[in-house]
């Protein structure tokens, strides 16, 4: 058996902790991270669009200019998403495996997922209230689309219902 555990930066610990408690002993678990290239392709753009293609090691690398940004953008994030698995693996306390994988987050979700017995995930979107936008879009399409069974955990408490009405 295989569980896949999504790690991201806000609900990290909950998944990690429902992998502990509903994974047995003997089940291989996987830390997935995915990163988004989204905001390092942004600063590539806005590199090359700001001070045009070509002039990389023109005038402007002479200036501190040449070097473009969404390449220290793309390293920050490995390096985030690296020490992210690192605190999941210590707070799982147990043999796993962490896989890093980089694109479309959901879609990397889902394709990581694929043979697995599990997906652990937990709901990002509005928290203070149960129903349909408790789920960000990248989360509602992993629910919609895996693979295989999902757990889908509150990273918080419960929220309270107080009376019925839309979601």
């Amino acid at each position: 058996m295989s569980v896949v555990v999504w790690i991201t930066e806000g609900t990290w610990p909950s998944c990690v902790d429902a992998a502990r408690v509903h994974a047995p002993q003997d089940t291989e678990i996987v830390l997935l991270h995915v990163g988004d290239q989204e905001v390092p392709g942004v600063a590539h753009g806005a590199f090359a669009g700001l001070l045009g293609r070509g002039h990389r090691r023109g005038p402007q690398a002479a200036q501190g200019w040449g070097s473009d940004p969404g390449n220290r953008v793309e390293e920050l994030a490995d390096t985030a998403g690296r020490q992210l698995l690192a605190a999941a693996a210590d707070r799982l306390a147990r043999a796993c495996t962490r896989v890093e994988r980089t694109g479309r987050i959901e879609r990397e979700v889902v394709a990581a997922a694929d043979g697995a017995e599990l997906l652990v995930l937990a709901r990002d979107g509005h928290r203070s209230r149960p129903g349909p936008h408790s789920l960000g879009p990248a989360s509602r399409y992993v629910v919609d689309h895996a693979p295989c069974p999902v757990l889908l955990i509150w990273p918080d408490e419960l929220p309270v219902r107080t009376a019925p009405g839309p979601d």
